[in-house]
């Protein structure tokens, strides 16, 4: 007969190192394949996570399947996210100017670490593109030392196809499918994405914007 006694230290061993095996297996995720995307909103549901304020500074909030940024004063800026956190991304998203001057920007952030700390990617109505960071509160321009102008842009209040990667230490704007503008930056590797609208000396302004996606490159 044999000893059944010896036979079940064997048999624990081969349990456990399968038990090991198996949960080895739960910590190796599939990578993402490119294209693939990571979050997309029509903004159709106002439960989806994105900011929600308004004062006598600005707006932000839902609005009939859009997302709205309202400027009401001067020399302001007014940003939005989703709470969200990427690395590499390539972000597109419909912006249309519904009210307000040419003389404005309006675009989308990436790599957002906190209110003093992100990339964004502007055009404006009148026609001018730029990439710029805020460090530490202050706001700097990277691509030029102004906006520059864009042929691609298509000007007034009608609707413009903006798309900004992320990429390692590469950011580049594309407008309407024409790559505008390309920096490189060594500053953040992640962080969040948004949108962003401002004025400059002339108030008002009003962005509505439609399918935000987040797309792997």
């Amino acid at each position: 007969m044999p000893n059944r006694m010896c036979l079940r230290p064997s048999l624990l061993l081969k349990t456990l190192v399968l038990l090991v095996v198996c949960q080895s297996c739960t910590w190796l995720e599939p990578p993402v394949e490119t294209g693939a995307v990571l979050f997309q909103d029509d903004f159709s549901r106002v439960a989806s996570g994105w900011d929600r304020y308004i004062d006598d500074t600005y707006v932000t909030d839902y609005a009939d399947g859009a997302y709205r940024i309202g400027i009401f004063t001067p020399e302001t800026s007014a940003w939005a996210r989703p709470h969200l956190e990427f690395s590499d991304v390539r972000i597109q998203v419909s912006a249309t100017k519904a009210d307000g001057s040419d003389n404005n920007v309006f675009g989308v952030l990436c790599r957002y670490q906190d209110a003093q700390n992100f990339y964004f990617f502007l055009i404006s109505s009148d026609g001018y593109s730029g990439i710029g960071v805020y460090r530490d509160g202050v706001e700097t321009l990277m691509s030029d030392d102004s906006m520059l102008p864009s042929e691609a842009i298509l000007q007034g209040s009608t609707t413009n196809n903006i798309q900004a990667e992320c990429i390692g230490d590469v950011l580049t704007l594309y407008i309407n499918g024409v790559q505008e503008v390309q920096v490189q930056t060594t500053e953040w590797s992640q962080g969040d994405v948004g949108l962003i609208a401002g004025t400059y000396t002339q108030p008002g302004t009003e962005i509505l914007f439609e399918r935000f996606s987040v797309i792997k490159p």
